[in-house]
């Protein structure tokens, strides 16, 4: 059985874990403390907790098995996914032994409709290109290309029609 709730503060760490695993990096990947301490990405979790900061915990048959986030990000502090002021940006993960299982799908879903709870217009990403699955499953969601910062795609969902 799969759950979904939010990220309670006792499960940080796992949460820094699926950060790095959200990192698309198929060789030498630096060691996670290592990586997530470069300031291009510790601005995605220093500070955690602040306004616009929202995660939910996957936890199958009551193991934490992914993560999915998002945070606001603005002109002078961009995110590598970055569309506007009021559009988050959002990352996930799944843990290695539970992926393939449909858990990162069920992770989009909720975050998507938390999103719409939140009153956000869109969310936006940044993807590896050659991620196959994911942008696959980014598209199959809605995601559409918005544009490229560096090597990655950013693409961003619409949630709210402009007349909501």
């Amino acid at each position: 059985m799969i759950t979904i709730k939010p990220l309670e503060p006792h499960a940080f760490d796992f949460f820094m874990d699926m950060h790095y695993e959200s990192i698309h990096i198929l060789e030498g990947k630096p060691a996670k403390h290592e990586l997530l301490n470069t300031p291009s990405l510790k601005k995605y979790h220093e500070g955690w907790g602040r306004e616009g900061d929202r995660a939910l915990v996957a936890l199958r048959d009551g193991h934490l098995a992914g993560a999915v986030w998002y945070r606001l990000f603005d002109a002078t502090n961009k995110g590598y996914g970055y569309v506007d002021d009021n559009t988050p940006e959002l990352g996930i993960a799944v843990h290695p032994e539970y992926r393939g299982s449909g858990i990162g799908r069920i992770l989009m879903h909720e975050i998507i409709k938390q999103a719409e709870r939140d009153g956000y217009p869109s969310l936006s990403l940044s993807v590896d290109p050659h991620n196959s699955s994911a942008v696959k499953l980014y598209q199959h969601l809605g995601f559409v290309y918005w544009g490229i910062s560096g090597t990655s795609w950013t693409m961003k969902l619409d949630i709210q029609s402009p007349s909501a």
